[in-house]
């Protein structure tokens, strides 16, 4: 990269970390109009990168051709990826957010933004790492239901690194509370079918060391648990008959009964038309599939 490249890429960098702190200023400044405000700026780190600040930031032949093939990043990461390598521009921010904790879409800013400076900065393991991972973990679930109400993958990349980085790496699990450690063993296992091949399924249970912190069983029992909860949740079809068809992938898996028992009551609940989940009769269908799968009569 030349150097007017490298200058362009910077202000353009620089540029975007400022106009975040303007919009968290204007929502602290004016409480009448913080919701909108917050609302407008998760929108704004939410929308992919335009072929303009692609071909800034990463120069002009990051713009068309072959690299029109490649995943189109969002603002989020980019943002994100600045506050981990230059600390200084997100610790600015960060009163601000504690005045906006209690504003809808706060949190999920938060997550989208400070996903690598909270888990690959400094350890420090006192009531504001605590008071932020907590943060993280509302602002990543909610995040994730957005994706999963649409049926879109706009935040994978939030929750490909919290799998990959975070679950998966032993050496920086460790440095969490406990309670944190507990709180992303549920996370991943909630959204885990919709961001993640089934086949990934015994890779997590197996090296994510986290689930030894919940008091529910073993790591298949927690994650069957979890899953069986977040059937019971989604309302969009494709998406429920995604979950419903990779469910096929826990045959095999060791449970106690009170678990397994649980798994079935809430597969035969989309088998039937009607309440309480008025499934349709594809839902019905790829149900039957996989009760027939796990639970051969």
């Amino acid at each position: 990269m030349s150097r007017r490249s490298s200058l362009a890429q910077s202000d353009c960098l620089v540029g975007l970390t400022l106009q975040v702190q303007r919009q968290l200023q204007k929502a602290v400044n004016n409480p009448s109009q913080r919701a909108e405000i917050l609302l407008q700026l998760f929108t704004d780190v939410a929308l992919e990168v335009d072929d303009r600040a692609r071909g800034l930031l990463y120069g002009s032949s990051a713009s068309g051709g072959e690299n029109d093939t490649k995943r189109r990043v969002c603002f989020y990461e980019v943002i994100a990826e600045r506050y981990m390598q230059v600390p200084d521009d997100g610790k600015v921010i960060l009163p601000l957010f504690l005045q906006l904790w209690s504003q809808s879409f706060a949190s999920q800013i938060f997550a989208l933004l400070f996903y690598q400076w909270l888990f690959e900065g400094p350890a420090e393991q006192d009531s504001g790492f605590l008071r932020y991972s907590t943060a993280f973990f509302e602002g990543a679930m909610n995040s994730f239901w957005i994706d999963m109400q649409s049926d879109t993958r706009r935040f994978f990349s939030l929750y490909h690194y919290t799998l990959e980085e975070v679950a998966l790496k032993s050496e920086r699990l460790r440095k969490l509370p406990k309670k944190a450690q507990r709180e992303l063993a549920l996370l991943v296992s909630r959204f885990f079918f919709f961001y993640e091949s089934g086949a990934r399924l015994q890779e997590l249970l197996h090296n994510c060391a986290a689930f030894t912190n919940c008091s529910m069983g073993t790591a298949e029992d927690v994650f069957v648990m979890e899953l069986t909860d977040q059937l019971q949740k989604i309302k969009v079809e494709p998406v429920l008959i995604h979950y419903l068809d990779s469910a096929k992938t826990l045959k095999g898996l060791e449970l106690r009964a009170s678990t397994s028992t649980r798994l079935k009551s809430a597969l035969y609940s989309f088998t039937a038309p009607g309440g309480p989940m008025y499934p349709t009769r594809e839902v019905r269908h790829v149900a039957w599939n996989t009760l027939d799968c796990l639970f051969p009569m």
